[in-house]
């Protein structure tokens, strides 16, 4: 079934469907460190009308912490951290349900969001921001010296050949070393003006030189969504995903059985959805979030 352009009869049907709305943030709530308008009267309008709202974010650069500090830094202080679902929790999360050893260390080719998160679950991070600077040197019987870690790969805009190479070693010397991905966007608004590259081509660098692929832990993977239906004991069916990007928000939705809507602000647009080519469509799409404030009280058509 083609998607449906949000209008007030379709919106009534979806709202009345669901109880818990998961909004993506880069492209949906914000563009860098610009809110998108309208965002945070529609936030408080789904809330006073007795819905749960969650926000799902593949970037990792950030903890729930520092998510819930930028917020509120952006007039949204009514959101909690227990309602931010970031990839960064969602790598610690994996390690801790898998009981992974907390005497092991985790390499980090990321931000500092991935380490304070670790750092909370009860493990020791390495790398990060801290290699930034570091240099990876080509001499004759110079050993490159690394712990035997698990490899973490996120959104990383301090990524260097030395942080390159110790991943690299971490995969390729120690067998059995998990690799882990916080997600594979390909890329992201950073800042509100254009894209900037994601987190999947700092994870495809490490695919190509691994020769391995990694677990996913973000969206579209089931595993972010088997935390959260845990979390608010609801039917994926009752709930809405909310994002701009069909391949991880829309797909993630899809898989767990969410109704989903796009919205235009971000990563897609009207063009690339409705290309013949295309071939993950949502339930729903309109123009912004914002879009939902004018629906509410709009009679139905």
């Amino acid at each position: 079934m083609a998607p449906q352009l949000l209008s007030s009869r379709t919106f009534k049907s979806l709202f009345d469907s669901v109880d818990t709305f998961l909004f993506d943030c880069d492209g949906v709530i914000w563009k860098g460190e610009t809110l998108i308008d309208g965002v945070s009267q529609t936030i408080d309008l789904i809330r006073s009308k007795g819905k749960n709202v969650v926000f799902v974010t593949n970037n990792s650069v950030k903890s729930r912490r520092q998510y819930a500090e930028k917020f509120r830094s952006l007039g949204l202080s009514s959101v909690t951290q227990d309602e931010i679902f970031s990839s960064s929790f969602a790598a610690a999360m994996y390690l801790k349900f898998n009981n992974f050893p907390k005497d092991k260390k985790v390499y980090v080719i990321g931000g500092e969001g991935v380490l304070e998160e670790l750092q909370i679950a009860g493990f020791t991070g390495l790398g990060g921001p801290e290699d930034g600077e570091k240099k990876a040197q080509w001499k004759s019987n110079c050993l490159f010296e690394h712990d035997k870690s698990v490899i973490c790969v996120g959104l990383d805009p301090n990524i260097n050949y030395y942080k390159l190479q110790y991943g690299t070693l971490c995969v390729r010397e120690n067998p059995g070393c998990l690799f882990i991905a916080t997600n594979r966007d390909a890329v992201g608004h950073m800042t509100d003006l254009q894209e900037w590259p994601g987190a999947g081509c700092m994870v495809a660098a490490m695919c190509g030189s691994t020769e391995r692929e990694p677990i996913v832990v973000g969206k579209p993977s089931s595993f972010m969504m088997d935390f959260l239906l845990q979390k608010f004991g609801t039917d994926s069916s009752r709930m809405c995903m909310v994002g701009d990007r069909l391949d991880t928000d829309i797909l993630f939705g899809q898989n767990a059985g969410c109704k989903t809507l796009l919205v235009l602000t971000g990563v897609t647009s009207e063009s690339d959805l409705l290309e013949k080519g295309n071939k993950i469509e949502p339930d729903y799409y309109t123009r912004t979030v914002s879009d939902i404030t004018k629906l509410m009280d709009s009679p139905s058509k």
